[in-house]
């Protein structure tokens, strides 16, 4: 996608072949400033303090963390420790774990001295796959938004609202729940978006509001509680998210706030849609309430806020008093059926949640859940 008008991906193996360039997305929207990580350290430094962030994208830049240790040490006591150091990384997505457990298996068996080279191999294949994944999410998301641009006046906008950052940003390249939006308008249909600043690290904010800008979608920042205002009033189509894991029943883990925004939906008869790309789906855990690991961050990301100051310095301020505590849960669960009408948008097709499991669980029920059209 576009930076500056120049075509970018989130993450890039740099051209010494000994380091990896990522965008540092704790400096947008206020700078545009790139790094260079040479050691899984510095990977997992990344992934902790969300210079790349999405699950996607942090599964990729685990990939590479990897590869990195291997390129200074080969051995298998090597290759341990620096799985569960970038494993601990962030813990409630599910991409970062399957990245690093699907480039171990590919360099275990090898000799030491071709590890490196089959690690940083995979890291990029597993770039690309990202890359196509969302392809695919985008041209099938298409069909939902010309759908509903069909029912609409000539001309009128299709209204999507999105939560958090599921763009461009938050994976290699295209996006999950904004890739469907940037099909849309790569053919020419007039979407709007509403955009959650997504409190408290305001991803929405800083990051959607960002690339949908520089991509040229017309968008509207929102308070996070304005969502169900606007749905009441019928200025929603529809609401599309993005995914940190998705359980073997449909329970889906994202960014606090999610569900908030399932219930207004639901309640409003809005379209809620996630947009889950297949390496999301945690076949290890049923029951996404009681059984996914919700990351509890520091709670000066509730009491503080950045922002730039009219003299063009960007700062920290304190917007709570000073004795005031805060809770920081970074995820929630919306459960799936039979509670919630949540619909899941892959690279393939549509399915919900009714029956989800049983078909997700074998590749024939996959293929049947992903064709069999869209929900009514």
């Amino acid at each position: 996608m576009l930076i500056e008008g120049r075509l970018t991906r989130t993450i890039w193996l740099e051209d010494d072949g000994a380091s990896v360039g990522i965008l540092d997305q704790t400096k947008l929207p206020f700078r545009i400033e790139r790094a260079r990580l040479a050691s899984p350290e510095a990977v997992a430094h990344a992934i902790s303090s969300m210079q790349v962030r999405g699950a996607p994208l942090i599964g990729a830049a685990g990939a590479y963390g990897l590869a990195l240790a291997l390129a200074r040490d080969p051995s298998d006591a090597s290759l341990r420790t620096a799985h569960d150091l970038l494993a601990r990384a962030r813990p409630t997505a599910v991409n970062l774990r399957w990245a690093l457990d699907r480039v171990a298996a590919r360099v275990r068996p090898l000799a030491q001295k071709a590890r490196a080279t089959a690690a940083f191999a995979e890291a990029g294949a597993i770039c690309d796959e990202d890359v196509a994944i969302n392809e695919g999410i985008g041209r099938h998301g298409l069909e939902l938004i010309e759908a509903i641009a069909k029912r609409k006046k000539p001309g009128a906008p299709v209204n999507l609202l999105t939560h958090c950052n599921a763009g461009w940003l938050a994976t290699v390249d295209r996006g999950t729940a904004i890739s469907p939006i940037y099909a849309a308008q790569e053919k020419g249909l007039p979407v709007h978006v509403f955009v959650d600043e997504t409190r408290p690290r305001n991803q929405g904010a800083y990051l959607t509001c960002f690339e949908l800008g520089e991509q040229g979608v017309p968008h509207t920042l929102i308070s996070d509680n304005s969502g169900g205002h606007l749905m009441q009033h019928g200025l929603v189509d529809l609401v599309i998210v993005g995914t940190d894991r998705v359980t073997a029943k449909g329970d889906v883990a994202n960014k606090i706030g999610t569900y908030l925004k399932a219930l207004a939906a639901k309640d409003n008869g809005v379209p809620f849609y996630v947009a889950l790309p297949s390496p999301t789906i945690d076949f290890s855990v049923e029951d996404g309430v009681r059984d996914i690991p919700i990351e509890e961050r520091s709670g000066e990301e509730v009491t503080h806020v950045v922002g730039i100051g009219q003299d063009g310095e960007v700062a920290r301020v304190r917007i709570a008093p000073e004795r005031t505590k805060a809770a920081n849960p970074a995820f929630d669960v919306t459960p799936g059926a039979p509670r919630h009408r949540t619909h899941y948008r892959t690279r393939r097709r549509a399915g919900v949640a009714r029956g989800f499991a049983d078909a997700v669980s074998r590749p024939r029920g996959l293929r049947r859940l992903l064709a069999a059209g869209r929900p009514q």
